[in-house]
């Protein structure tokens, strides 16, 4: 509040010195003046006290009458005085502060203020989003979905306000200002303990970039990602980088790319990094041969570099980039003249890439009336055209706004997903095929969730009391349906980290350590369920050997504390 209380107090200066020195005046005046008593004789002046307290109700128009007694005429007159100066003095103020309320920097500092307030009071983890455009929109409902929260930052006004729209579970708390100043994101909550994370998803890349360095800087160690649309913005974050630097249209190319060359691997992928609950991603096979990129911009660089090296012939078609190495054909594709030129008779697939909707759309309709059976990539950029995208139903979809929400969103869920899709990055086709099956039937045909676990006292309680008992605990009692032994559970081990080691897929039988980390897929129902298992001595007695035990936590705590006394006694006995 220190930026409300400078505004007013440096617009108000004037008004209040002035009210100040009226109300001295007529208190001054007022007890020098001299009176008269019942009788009508002369008398002393009221003094400073009965006339500060009659100037007091009489200048705000309260108006008790003449106290004690009836005013001479003296007296009168200067109240007349009094009454004109004191009014005007304080209704002068009065239009002073209406004036300063409507001011858009005080209004601004109040809500700053109130957002300062508001993250003050956050008990839980956090993360701050710079930027809710479409991709920070998209971010905040992944976060919201996910149950956790978030404060948000953008220098626009009316994002602010469309963000506060959004039917959110708890209303975040919002500020209008720029990012990147240190001062907007020190009051975002930076410096918070309950701080886990900074998003850059600011239109312009110098502001991401900023944005990155100052949180690099003041919380050294706190969880960074910043969207570049630049390859030279991405090589020069440098030692000032996030966890996580995406560029979209670069992501994308290497999805095309790996889409043409191993497509069961690319759905994979897109399972692995989807929204929880959305449909399954279809197969798509685009083929190999000569392929059509319209538009040479970032995205279109990015995509004909990834389908050169995946050995398909590449012809560009741009107007404004004519005349450049990489461009063949001067155009737009959006006339059949071009297209043909380029030689989409032969081709079998075309990529629209340009930055408009409307124009992708019209090069994908022409391509399709001259060659039907053409394998066509449309770049949308307004998640608002998804129903002209699907009315069309073209056959592979690129949107860079939920590109770079799911890489965060898995990030910030999962952060072992990046090591797992990393070590799977050689997988045969064969291999994801079957894993993508085994994924599919996880959530009810959906996207399945994915989170992670460590066998620790905190995550999995039970399961380390039982290990620290030399009782083995493996993979398949976590997969076992706690309410039925002979039932599966709707989960899926993808991987188990041991130190430097671990395993991929591990077997039912892998017996598991303290300290380890596990990645897992299935429902949300599942998830629940294992967690149960995990912190519950009971459940996890019955998974593991298909018998109920007894007992409550008080029994379970004197039998752990009567093996400690065994184990204490022998290493005594021992020495």
């Amino acid at each position: 509040m220190n930026n409300v209380t400078y505004l007013f107090l440096r617009r108000m200066r004037l008004p209040l010195v002035l009210v100040i020195l009226l109300y001295t005046i007529s208190v001054f005046g007022l007890a020098i003046v001299p009176g008269v008593d019942d009788a009508g004789h002369p008398t002393e002046g009221m003094g400073l006290f009965n006339a500060f307290y009659v100037i007091s109700y009489t200048a705000t128009t309260i108006g008790f009458g003449e106290l004690p007694h009836p005013y001479s005429a003296g007296q009168r007159m200067w109240m007349t005085v009094s009454i004109y100066l004191t009014v005007t003095g304080w209704s002068y103020a009065v239009v002073t502060v209406v004036g300063l309320l409507q001011e858009p920097a005080f209004q601004n500092a109040l809500r700053q203020g109130r957002y300062a307030r508001k993250i003050r009071r956050l008990r839980e983890p956090f993360y701050i989003v710079c930027g809710v455009g479409e991709t920070g929109t998209l971010v905040c409902r992944g976060l919201d979905r996910l149950g956790k929260r978030f404060v948000v930052v953008d220098s626009d006004e009316t994002r602010i306000e469309h963000i506060k729209l959004e039917g959110f579970r708890a209303d975040p708390a919002t500020m209008t200002a720029d990012a990147s100043q240190p001062a907007n994101l020190l009051g975002a909550g930076l410096m918070s303990p309950h701080c886990r994370g900074v998003m850059a998803l600011a239109v312009d890349d110098i502001t991401n970039r900023a944005i990155a360095v100052t949180a690099r800087l003041l919380r050294p160690g706190l969880m960074v990602m910043a969207r570049v649309g630049d390859a030279n913005t991405d090589n020069t974050m440098g030692a000032f980088g996030g966890d996580m630097v995406t560029n979209p249209f670069e992501r994308f190319s290497t999805y095309l790319a790996l889409a043409v060359a191993r497509p069961q691997r690319y759905r994979l992928g897109q399972i692995l990094t989807g929204f929880p609950g959305d449909d399954l991603p279809e197969l798509h096979h685009p083929p190999r041969g000569h392929w059509i990129m319209c538009g040479y911009g970032r995205f279109g660089h990015g995509v004909r570099e990834a389908l050169t090296k995946a050995g398909n012939e590449v012809t560009v078609i741009d107007r404004l980039h004519y005349g450049e190495e990489g461009v063949d054909v001067e155009g737009t594709g959006t006339d059949s003249g071009s297209l043909k030129k380029a030689g989409i008779a032969d081709a079998v697939g075309i990529v629209a890439g340009n930055a408009s909707d409307l124009k992708n759309l019209a090069i994908a309709l022409i391509a399709r009336d001259l060659k039907p059976d053409i394998f066509v990539v449309t770049r949308q950029n307004q998640i608002s055209n998804s129903t002209l995208f699907e009315a069309f139903r073209d056959d592979l979809c690129m949107q860079p706004s939920r590109i770079v929400a799911r890489e965060f969103l898995s990030l910030i869920t999962t952060p072992l997903q990046a090591r797992f899709r990393h070590e799977i990055r050689n997988a045969s086709e064969k291999w994801s095929a079957e894993l993508a099956e085994a994924l599919s039937y996880l959530n009810g045909g959906y996207i399945p969730e994915l989170w992670g676990v460590t066998i620790d006292s905190e995550e999995a309680g039970a399961v380390v009391e039982a290990i620290n008992d030399e009782h083995w605990v493996n993979v398949g009692h976590l997969l076992v349906d706690p309410y039925d032994h002979d039932k599966p559970a709707s989960a899926l081990v993808l991987m188990v980290v041991r130190g430097d080691g671990g395993a991929i897929l591990p077997t039912t039988g892998y017996q598991l350590e303290v300290g380890d980390q596990l990645l897992i897929a299935g429902s949300r129902e599942a998830a629940h369920r294992m967690e149960l298992v995990m912190n519950n001595i009971n459940v996890l007695h019955y998974v593991r050997t298909g018998r109920e035990a007894g007992g409550g936590w008080i029994w379970h705590r004197m039998r752990a504390g009567k093996r400690w006394w065994i184990k204490l006694r022998a290493r005594r006995h021992g020495h």
